[in-house]
């Protein structure tokens, strides 16, 4: 301390090291912190089947009774339905209907079981391990085929949702960059529209870049990379978008507010990790709506299933793009944030 000038006391230099604001945002890490221990441990940690589909081919004789029976198993870990023939069943598992099969075999006790390792194969898993036990309690066996098996590089099913969790975190990073550098709020509607607009062009480049890497370089993913090239860069500017929304609304905190929404709650509940039947109610129920499932879901059909099933969670994405885009625009012509000086102001 200078010699002229008085001692300040603890509690002066408290208050001028940590703020009341800084205070408050160090309690918001601290409730972040732990909402991501809980978010990530309560979806994951005790992951067992509810209702997974399953088509049921039988006789007619035997149908009613063997889907009555699957269905009443302990827990709803199924959800059976009777169908058609093996051809319909079939169809039904690569048009992501259903995850599972059984077809009975009435002439015998060899029954057959067909699952989508592409789908989850922790859920192939322990769908063959519930037909196990019942299939033993009738005296019978089951053999298993899997119709669509990962890919090479793709040995535990993850490289879809590591994807989408890369573009989302690309998308909230250059959001908050950009808020950060040049004001949480832009200064009017024209540099919204500006910053909307370089957005967009990361999002085409990241797009382009998730794709080439999942795919040529790494071998991870099979499918179209222009079409992983488009839902990357959906999937980036719809985060991007909703994360500027938030900063608008809320300034600095608004990125909190997109990492409890993207990180906290949308990466445990993306059917990456394990499928949405494998998830507690909770996380079953909004992953599928927020980007981090909607771009899962994309990835995996585009590179799996021929693009089949995809018209939800391209709705999904679009939709919170556009509400990202719109609230940006609208907050601030309402509400213009002071910006950067620009030279000459």
């Amino acid at each position: 301390m200078s010699g002229t000038g008085a001692r300040r006391g603890f509690g002066a230099e408290l208050r001028d090291a940590v703020t009341a604001r800084a205070f408050l945002l160090v309690v918001g890490v601290l409730g972040l912190q732990l909402g991501f221990i809980v978010s990530y441990v309560g979806a994951l940690h005790h992951p067992y089947p509810h209702r997974a589909s399953m088509a049921v081919v039988a006789p007619a004789q035997v149908g009613d009774k063997l889907v009555a029976q699957l269905n009443a198993l302990p827990k709803d870990v199924l959800d059976a339905r009777a169908v058609a023939d093996e051809a319909t069943a079939r169809r039904q598992i690569l048009d992501q209907k259903v995850y599972s099969a059984l077809l009975f075999n009435a002439t015998g006790t060899e029954d057959k079981l067909l699952v989508a390792n592409a789908s989850g194969p922790a859920l192939a898993t322990a769908i063959e391990t519930t037909m196990t036990g019942v299939e033993q309690q009738q005296g019978r066996t089951f053999t298993t085929e899997d119709l669509v098996p990962l890919a090479a590089g793709d040995a535990e099913g993850l490289s879809s949702f590591y994807l989408a969790v890369g573009l989302c975190v690309g998308g909230y990073l250059v959001a908050s960059i950009l808020g950060i550098s040049a004001g949480s709020r832009p200064a009017n509607r024209e540099r919204a529209v500006i910053r909307l607009a370089v957005l967009a062009l990361y999002s085409i480049a990241a797009g382009i870049g998730g794709a080439v890497v999942v795919g040529p370089v790494l071998n991870a993913l099979p499918g179209s990379i222009v079409a992983l090239w488009g839902v990357g860069a959906l999937v980036v500017f719809a985060v991007g978008a909703v994360t500027m929304a938030f900063e608008c609304l809320f300034d600095v905190v608004g990125i909190g507010v997109a990492v409890l929404l993207f990180v906290v709650l949308g990466n445990p509940s993306a059917g990456g990790v394990f499928p949405p039947p494998l998830m507690p109610p909770f996380w079953r129920a909004i992953g599928p709506w927020l980007p981090n499932g909607a771009g899962t879901s994309l990835a995996r059909s585009i590179a799996y299933f021929d693009g089949t099933a995809i018209t939800k969670p391209l709705l999904v994405l679009v939709v919170w793009a556009v509400v990202g885009l719109v609230v940006s625009l609208v907050v601030t012509g309402i509400r213009p944030g002071k910006g950067r000086e620009m030279v000459g102001e």
